[in-house]
């Protein structure tokens, strides 16, 4: 046994009281009722050496017997009994069964070996005692017999209690290793699957953005163009065949930025790639796609504001430093905040003034979307909004470790201000 039911507490038992199981307790019961029947049998020459009747002899006998039944509750009180009873020869299998349930708990291994040292010079004692009176036995014969027998009946249960109590332990020991390993393996597993969710879930957040700042952007400068084309296309048809003719170039640039991104989705979607595969390579083709490919840079804001222009707004850029060696996604990013901005720009301040400030600094760039108040006379395009541009503007920002503020400004118009830095800090 390695730990008696008392030391457990009754956890993992289905057996009765200390047994840990139905079979143990059978086990248990059935070596008392054979030690009890030896120790009734052997109560009676004890009964006659004593001087006592035969049925309290008897009744001795099966009382200590017994008391096999407590070893795994309490196997130090049982070897005890072996020992106190072992002057009137009787409980040999009491005294055997005991040691080895001794030595087989998680018993101090001093107390285990001062009780087998106590049964080994009782066992001695008696047996010298009892063999010495016979006529024609000599002394010597009597020793050596004597410590042969108290050997045999001490030491081999000892030595096997010990053996099976560490064979015992070791097998709880690696079992407790195996299920240890076996929940840290479940636990990787499903830190591995909210990993896997938690990168989804982002990518899908950063698909949205793109699509909502490529499309939104775009479609807003349609719009704008719609309304200019609709009001001259009478008075004056030269230019509306040119703002026709950039509607048309901007719903071409928009398609194909559209498809360029649903591209992307597309060819991460490969049937003949196996399932787990599938899985993670949307997330690393759109990483790539998006982040590190050749996308929007700070050299292509001249051409957003041209595209402003064209649509009527008069927008000022002031470009201040030089920059070079930036990231591709903090241009990325840089180039997106302000053509969001715009994007709002045109939407909520039609007519307005508006001044696109871009400034290179050792270490980061920053830059400023300020626009005028639009006058209340103006006819404005009537765009849907979402709520969602100033929200992904400043997630774009913040998750590179950046700085943005936005707010009403004294004059009665809004600003857009964002600070990246050089080498990004993902949050």
């Amino acid at each position: 046994m390695t730990s008696t039911g008392e030391e457990r507490g009754g956890a993992g038992r289905d057996g009765p009281w200390w047994w840990e199981r139905p079979r143990g307790a059978v086990l248990d019961v059935g070596l008392a009722a054979v030690s009890a029947v030896e120790c009734a049998v052997e109560g009676v020459p004890f009964a006659h050496e004593a001087g006592l009747p035969v049925p309290v002899g008897v009744l001795f006998g099966l009382l200590v017997g017994s008391t096999l039944v407590l070893r795994r509750r309490w196997p130090i009180a049982v070897v005890l009994v072996g020992i106190a009873v072992s002057p009137a020869a009787m409980g040999f299998l009491l005294g055997v069964v005991g040691l080895y349930t001794l030595a087989a708990c998680e018993v101090p291994r001093r107390i285990t070996a001062t009780l087998a040292s106590m049964s080994l010079v009782a066992t001695l004692v008696v047996m010298y005692v009892r063999t010495s009176g016979d006529q024609g036995a000599s002394q010597s014969l009597v020793i050596v017999l004597s410590v042969f027998v108290a050997v045999a009946l001490t030491v081999p249960p000892v030595l096997l209690g010990l053996y099976i109590g560490a064979r015992r332990r070791l097998m709880e020991s690696l079992q407790e290793r195996a299920d240890s390993l076996e929940r840290e393996l479940s636990l990787l597993a499903d830190r591995a699957e909210e990993r896997a969710e938690w990168a989804r879930t982002e990518e899908r957040t950063r698909i949205a953005r793109e699509m909502h700042d490529v499309v939104a952007h775009r479609v807003s400068l349609m719009v704008v163009h719609a309304a200019a084309l609709e009001a001259v296309a009478a008075k004056d048809p030269e230019r509306a065949a040119k703002n026709a003719a950039l509607v048309g170039d901007m719903g071409r640039q928009a398609l194909t930025e559209l498809r360029e991104m649903l591209g992307v989705l597309r060819a991460a979607e490969s049937p003949k790639r196996a399932p787990s595969a599938a899985a993670r390579v949307p997330v690393a083709a759109l990483v790539g796609s998006f982040e590190d490919g050749p996308g929007p840079s700070l050299g292509e804001l001249e051409a957003l504001v041209g595209q402003s222009r064209a649509a009527g707004m008069a927008v000022e850029l002031d470009v201040r430093g030089a920059g070079a060696g930036y990231p591709a996604e903090v241009e990325q990013t840089a180039y997106r905040v302000v053509q969001e901005a715009l994007t709002n720009c045109h939407k909520h301040a039609p007519g307005a003034r508006v001044v696109v400030r871009l400034a290179h600094r050792e270490g980061e760039v920053a830059m400023q979307v300020e626009n005028g108040p639009c006058g209340a006379d103006v006819d404005r395009p009537g765009l849907p909004s979402g709520g969602n541009g100033l929200v992904g503007m400043r997630e774009r920002v913040l998750g590179l470790g950046g700085v943005f503020v936005s707010g009403p400004t004294d004059e009665g118009g809004f600003k857009v201000s964002a600070v990246l830095p050089r080498a990004p800090r993902r949050g």
